[in-house]
């Protein structure tokens, strides 16, 4: 017997075509070379392919679907005869427009597949686009053939983590990175050795989703400003075209796959920063991209008369809690999990996946839910920002089914609270540096993202140079970016020769960076810190594709001492696990010593609810438990007063002896190679600074 729907049914302009095939949604090569497409629509009356040859500004063929190619509420369609090198494909949707009850249907509009896997049309960042294109966002089809010579995954433990916070572009654009491919995915791809000799583990990478860097793009005293941040989604399935120097000749996905794969082979994971609360379209004043066109009512929260609702402050909100738009978030997840070999996720204002059709939190969100528990992302790391801008904030309360960890932006505003002065942060400081106990008693350290800087706000040097943002650049008067700094200059504003200040200044960020590397709980950096970029007190640079931006790569000799600081607190980290322990049991373990106690300048002698600038915290590291050759004990004294102070030391075991590792004054001590302290008692610690010193035999 022959199924006559094995074979095509009609015919139209040399083209063959039949009814497709439901799932997967998008476009897919077939193994007799169809191509399959697929698009969903709940409320649209009709539904055309339409077809362009590469860059050709109108198309070459347009295919209404029949309706027995509608299943459900699926347009579905198997084309043959397709050149897929050279094809570029959209979508037109018939049905009423009725703004008033959230209805935007418009057969002129040639839209943008929801599921496109590569979008044409932006393969060169920064050039500007045609306006006059009917269609200037478009649909290619690619083949998932890339070799991966047997990758996947890496599955570090996550309380194993070092995390280092990037963007593609800005990462290799300046001209100091001498990148051969400056900005792109292959620049990354060729700092390798630097992220190794750094020694993180763990790349999270700005959104790299297809966006459009045009978006609300202005000029400002003659200088182009851009979306060069991308945290406004154009495609959730496509990589940004112009992040890859291979884009022109449609190889962007094969040039991300090959840094992932690269960054793999030398132990690094990949995670993504994806924004899934709201997309590029905007308010009712938007571009009609995608989304809005194809079903309005399905995919954003709208209020009673139609209009969006903005908990993401970017005009529209994604409705992420319905179940078409569910599939579609899990959808992308899985896709990027196996077609790309991503590690894991950072979701951009998270809460909002909380919100339902009203806006309002649920206890219980089902795509959190989902995401969880899904088979595919059983391994993959899920980090929330758990806070949106309609003012929820979540830190610590985040629904998260033991899986969701969270950047903890407690963390981050007690620890700067704390190092320019504050000693009433000190009780709180005490719960973040044992991986915040009191907000995630249930879970484990490992849900705890600790952070001093990111990108959203200054750079670690320009926290301690600015006590207030300077965003004039961005032309919008200085009101952009947050006003909530917590920054002090050290005693001047901005630049400054004087040597006292600058002294000063880098011994704030070690004392930071040391009591961060030492925390329990996973450690983030923000690229550049480890070498002071500065970003001239902007805190909001999302438009700066410039040197404000972009990392001065001449940093990096410039204040290479602070780089190895960096570099030895993260080897020493590693060396030493009882750090990276995740559970909250602090009793005494075989040492005969709690594993984490904390102290005042008398050993044993602090009143953890009081207020002080003084105090130390101390790690027994049992050699059995964390199969290392022999027992050590790991002191952190931490000195944010403005005069010196003596510590005396806790007593050790006979036989062990203390050693200096590091002090903010400028020692750094590679693994191996710390210094006998002259004197075994007590440790005088100069004002403003920290140390670590270690106790071990031999």
């Amino acid at each position: 017997m022959i199924l006559i729907d094995t074979f095509p049914t009609n015919s139209i302009k040399g083209l063959e075509y039949r009814v497709g095939r439901v799932f997967p949604f998008g476009a897919t090569i077939e193994s007799d070379g169809a191509v399959n497409f697929s698009v969903y629509s709940k409320e649209a009356t009709g539904c055309t392919l339409v077809l362009f040859h590469h860059g050709s500004k109108k198309p070459w063929v347009e295919i209404p679907f029949p309706e027995a190619f509608r299943i459900g509420n699926v347009y579905t369609m198997m084309v043959y005869g397709i050149n897929t090198e050279t094809t570029e494909y959209g979508y037109r949707f018939d049905g009423p427009c009725v703004p008033e009850k959230g209805l935007l249907f418009d057969n002129s509009r040639i839209l943008l597949d929801p599921y496109a896997r590569s979008v044409s049309g932006r393969s060169v960042w920064g050039r500007k686009p045609d306006y006059s294109d009917i269609f200037s966002h478009r649909g290619q089809i690619i083949r998932e053939d890339y070799i991966w010579e047997g990758d996947k995954p890496l599955e570090i433990r996550q309380c194993d983590l070092v995390i280092y916070e990037m963007h593609v572009r800005s990462f290799t654009a300046h001209k100091s990175s001498e990148s051969k491919y400056p900005g792109t995915f292959a620049g990354i791809t060729g700092k390798i050795p630097y992220l190794k000799e750094l020694g993180v583990n763990c790349v999270e990478l700005m959104p790299v989703f297809e966006f459009d860097e045009f978006e609300n793009a202005r000029e400002k005293d003659g200088k182009q400003l851009l979306n060069c941040w991308g945290y406004s989604t154009v495609a959730f399935f496509a990589p940004k075209a112009g992040y890859a120097v291979s884009a022109a000749f449609g190889m962007e996905a094969d040039e991300l796959k090959g840094m992932i794969k690269r960054l793999h082979q030398n132990g690094i994971e990949v995670i993504l920063d994806v924004v899934f609360n709201h997309t590029a379209e905007g308010n009712e004043n938007g571009p009609c991209i995608s989304y809005r066109g194809i079903d309005n009512r399905t995919y954003y929260l709208l209020t009673p008369d139609g209009f969006y609702y903005n908990f993401s402050g970017c005009g529209n909100t994604m409705n992420c809690n319905d179940p078409v738009v569910r599939n579609m978030v899990l959808d992308c997840l899985r896709y990027w999990v196996s077609a790309y070999h991503v590690d894991g996720f950072r979701f951009d204002l998270a809460s909002i996946l909380t919100r339902d059709e009203a806006g309002s939190p649920m206890i219980n969100p089902p795509l959190l839910d989902s995401i969880a528990h899904d088979a595919v992302l059983g391994k993959s790391i899920l980090i929330a920002e758990a806070w949106d801008a309609g003012g929820l904030y979540q830190v610590g309360s985040f629904p998260s089914w033991r899986r969701w960890s969270e950047w903890n932006g407690r963390y981050r505003d007690c620890l700067r609270r704390f190092i320019k002065g504050g000693a009433e942060c000190a009780p709180e400081l005490y719960h973040r540096i044992k991986g915040s106990d009191d907000m995630y008693a249930g879970r484990s350290a490992a849900a705890s993202v600790n952070f001093v800087t990111c990108h959203d706000g200054f750079t670690l040097y320009d926290l301690v140079s600015y006590n207030e943002k300077h965003n004039e650049d961005n032309g919008e008067n200085n009101l952009d970016g947050s006003d909530s700094n917590d920054s002090w200059n050290c005693g001047a504003e901005g630049e400054t020769d004087d040597a006292g200040i600058l002294e000063l200044r880098f011994r704030q960020m070690r004392n930071m960076l040391t009591i961060l590397l030492t925390s329990r709980g996973i450690p983030m950096l923000l690229s550049g810190d480890e070498f002071a970029n500065t970003q001239w007190g902007n805190n909001n640079a999302y438009c700066q594709d410039n040197e404000i931006s972009w990392l001065d790569w001449s940093l990096l000799n410039k204040n290479k001492e602070l780089f190895d600081f960096v570099k030895h607190l993260i080897a020493f980290r590693v060396s030493h696990p009882v750090i990276k322990g995740s559970k909250y049991d602090f009793g005494r373990n075989a040492t005969g010593y709690p594993e984490l106690s904390f102290h005042g300048t008398e050993p044993w002698s602090l009143d953890e609810t009081a207020p002080s600038l003084v105090f130390a915290y101390m790690y027994a590291e049992e050699h059995e438990k964390y199969g290392t050759k022999k027992d050590c004990f790991i002191y952190v004294a931490v000195n944010a007063h403005w005069e010196e102070h003596s510590f005396k030391l806790p007593v050790v075991p006979e036989g062990f002896k203390w050693y200096l590792a590091f002090e903010a004054y400028g020692v750094s001590s590679e693994p191996g190679k710390e210094k006998k302290l002259p004197g075994q008692v007590e440790f005088l610690l100069g004002p403003r600074s920290t140390a670590v010193l270690m106790a071990e035999k031999g």
